[in-house]
């Protein structure tokens, strides 16, 4: 299992060695000694879904392991996590956002954050629109969240075997984050990521610019479910 782990993150790795991709390994169901075998092989990024999972896996591994919340947010949640972690993807709203700033306060910790955009046809996926971004943004939303930093933004593709509507909507989202660099200046909105690709589809996110790819089954194996 061990040499499996380290061998699949070694592909990954090679893959994205001419692209300024990095990889987040996720590791949501999966049992601390999968993540150590990662972590043995200098795999240092971590992506969680879950709140509770990600608090007890970072109380029980190695500190020097950057946590990546992953999976959808809730306000009430915030407070477990704004201790420690390094980035979080999914910011869909404006409620959101000045919470995870509330939180920051609290910590003493300007946190950084990705907007999830909606890019996808299906929908079930959460995230914001183009035009509630510029609305935010121009109503000077960043001047009261002293405590975030916004350093890109996030999307999930439609679930399909249609590459060229992957690549469409990867594309769209890289537009837009060009887009919000061009018109937008503040020095808590440094839009330098953009956090597409699955393990279905990250080699197409990596074409159309992905700076972060989150990859979980692809190292891990398939997701147990039954896991809490």
């Amino acid at each position: 299992m061990k040499s499996e782990i380290a061998e699949r993150i070694r592909k990954i790795n090679e893959e994205l060695s001419d692209s300024t991709a990095r990889l987040i390994a996720v590791s949501k169901t999966k049992p601390n000694e999968a993540i150590e075998e990662a972590y043995a092989m200098g795999q240092r990024a971590f992506g969680e879904n879950k709140v509770q999972e990600l608090v007890d896996k970072h109380e029980a591994l190695p500190k020097d392991i950057e946590w990546h919340m992953i999976g959808h947010l809730q306000r009430n949640k915030v407070k477990y996590i704004a201790p420690f972690v390094h980035l979080i993807h999914g910011v869909d709203t404006e409620k959101l956002l000045k919470e995870i700033n509330k939180q920051g306060k609290k910590n003493d910790r300007t946190l950084s954050c990705l907007l999830q955009v909606h890019i996808a046809e299906e929908d079930t996926k959460f995230g914001f629109d183009a035009d509630e971004i510029t609305t935010m943004l121009d109503a000077g939303i960043m001047d009261e969240l002293q405590h975030i930093k916004i350093c890109g933004l996030m999307g999930m593709a439609t679930h399909t075997e249609d590459q060229a509507q992957i690549i469409k909507e990867f594309s769209g989202l890289k537009s837009l984050r060009d887009q919000l660099q061009q018109n937008y200046s503040h020095d808590r909105l440094e839009l330098k990521e953009l956090s597409m690709g699955m393990s279905g589809d990250y080699p197409l996110a990596v074409s159309q610019g992905s700076t972060l790819i989150r990859v979980g089954s692809t190292i891990f194996g398939q997701r147990d479910y039954n896991t809490k």
